[in-house]
């Protein structure tokens, strides 16, 4: 067998399509792990799966205790924006203490840690974003990302972050909406909606993503890497884009600014990443937006 892998949050968007992906490198021994059941219908000779509470130190310790992985792949999260700022103390234990516990058991047991980030570190003042660009949170949620990803840079384990932004897919029970599934539904049944034209973001399709992780580890590449799609686009842009793909009434799509809607969490205005230190040294190309949108329609059917 080649590599030993660990995956956290693999009943996610992320954590299926890493497990579709390394379903087809049989080479590689993975062991999928989350909170509950299994929730993919596909199994693979090289993957398992056990229920594992990534809050829980002891419980991830014996773990990797018995697998010994040769890398962990750690997507799991407290990622609703709004919930984290409700509910910090559960944010924290989440997507800090969780990340220390993985730190620390890298530098005891000598695995490659990768860890997925977010945008949503910075203040989205001046986005696009390089990987040296200095991070200023708005939210609880971007803030205890940025004290995660701290904990990786003072550490001693071989290690790698990938930072992402608006990831969208389609998850297999199709628990997951995203911007183009619900701007397809509603135009579909003739609803008006408003969506926003002063936020802008370099959407990441799922696949793409998946496979600037699986890159990062077949490399051991250390350091930051910004994974995401390629086109900075306001919600809007995404919105008449998804319009034009499925022929459906762009008549029906009102502009509309942040100020509209009332959120809990303060989010940047202008992230978006810069993907040249990707592409140069993992070899990562990712699709452009329209692709993603023939990706996920070739999905549904």
């Amino acid at each position: 067998m080649g590599k030993k892998i660990l995956i956290t949050g693999a009943n996610g968007l992320l954590g299926q399509k890493l497990i579709n992906l390394y379903g087809c490198h049989p080479s590689y021994e993975v062991l999928a792990t989350g909170l509950g059941d299994y929730r993919l219908s596909a199994t693979f000779g090289n993957i398992q799966y056990t229920s594992m509470d990534i809050g829980k130190p002891d419980e991830v310790r014996q773990l990797i205790q018995d697998f010994r992985p040769d890398a962990v792949i750690h997507t799991a999260a407290m990622t609703n924006v709004d919930q984290c700022e409700s509910e910090q103390e559960k944010c924290r234990i989440l997507n800090v203490e969780a990340v220390k516990t993985l730190v620390n058991l890298a530098e005891e047991f000598s695995f490659f840690l990768l860890h997925l980030g977010t945008d949503f570190i910075f203040d989205g003042e001046n986005g696009p974003y390089d990987e040296l660009a200095t991070p200023n949170p708005l939210s609880f949620y971007g803030q205890s990302k940025w004290d995660a990803d701290q904990l990786l840079l003072q550490s001693k384990a071989k290690w790698a972050i990938a930072r992402t932004i608006l990831v969208y897919g389609i998850a297999e029970d199709m628990s997951r909406s995203n911007i183009i599934l619900w701007v397809k539904k509603n135009l579909e049944e003739g609803k008006t909606i408003q969506v926003v034209t002063d936020q802008w973001r370099t959407p990441t399709l799922a696949e793409d993503l998946a496979l600037g992780c699986f890159l990062i580890v077949e490399k051991e590449a250390t350091g930051i890497f910004h994974i995401s799609g390629k086109d900075l686009l306001t919600p809007y842009d995404m919105a008449i884009a998804t319009a034009d793909f499925f022929g459906l009434d762009k008549n029906l799509i009102a502009k509309a600014d942040s100020s509209n809607f009332s959120q809990p969490a303060k989010r940047p205005a202008r992230t978006g990443f810069m993907i040249k230190k990707a592409e140069r040294l993992l070899g990562y190309q990712p699709k452009s937006f329209e692709e993603g949108i023939a990706t996920l329609a070739s999905q549904l059917k």
